[in-house]
């Protein structure tokens, strides 16, 4: 029997189309706890690599080559996963550990200019999502449809202000509000990791959605594909952001 779900996330790899049309058979399907323990694995692997990373010596050119890996590979993996679900057992896993080695030098290279700064964006992060799973969960917060189209909607502004600052940066263009420390920079930093923790919700709503009509199994991996897509969206904007707050100080 075919059922159609549908459902709406801001997050790029859960969006409308992804669980419509699956022929639905008699055989095991997607559970929260399954996409949790997955999930849990997949940060795992994230944090596994990062730390290989992490812990190679400065100006050791390896750094560079597999930040250069773990983006490039990180990206064609998250393209695969998006476009062929049924293979995010294998894909999934391949990206957290590309994703790992990228992050692991990114984060490096902010401790080195701001010492103490990737504890405390890794803890703001999963405060972040304790935080707002806890919210979700207790019905504070609510995936209603209009909240749900204001953040895709804010979501997509972003995408679409960063496409245009990296595009300009080919001219040697810089877009201030978006690099700089100043008050309009900090405030646009504030409100990027605002809606990056709200997409959480959308992601959360997502899968419970999905466990309720009983997707197929391997979409607990998906599931925690675009759990990890946000995540690390968020970690990267917390880590921004507390960049620009400490070279305020310095």
């Amino acid at each position: 029997m075919n059922r159609h779900l549908t459902f709406r996330s801001g997050n790029p790899s859960l969006n409308a189309k992804t669980f419509s049309g699956f022929e639905m058979t008699e055989g095991a399907s997607m559970t929260i706890m399954g996409t949790v323990h997955k999930t849990a694995l997949a940060l795992l692997l994230l944090m596994t690599t990062a730390l290989f990373t992490w812990n190679l010596p400065l100006g050791d050119p390896r750094v560079n080559g597999l930040m250069m890996l773990g983006i490039l590979g990180g990206l064609g993996v998250a393209i695969l996963t998006v476009f062929k679900q049924h293979l995010a057992k294998y894909t999934v896993p391949a990206y957290a550990l590309l994703q790992g080695l990228a992050l692991g030098g990114i984060s490096k290279f902010f401790e080195t200019m701001y010492p103490g700064i990737v504890n405390q964006a890794v803890m703001l992060t999963f405060g972040t999502l304790g935080a707002l799973l806890l919210a979700y969960r207790s019905g504070i917060i609510k995936a209603t449809e209009n909240f749900k189209l204001g953040i895709v909607a804010a979501t997509g502004g972003i995408f679409f202000v960063y496409m245009i600052s990296w595009i300009l940066s080919w001219f040697s263009v810089s877009v201030p509000v978006i690099h700089s420390n100043s008050n309009m920079g900090i405030l646009f930093s504030i409100g990027v990791v605002v809606i990056a923790a709200l997409n959480l919700v959308l992601d959360f709503d997502f899968i419970e959605e999905g466990a309720e009509k009983g997707a197929p199994k391997y979409m607990e991996w998906y599931g925690a594909f675009g759990l990890l897509v946000t995540l690390i969206w968020l970690y990267l904007e917390i880590l921004r952001l507390l960049a620009k707050l400490s070279s305020r100080r310095n």
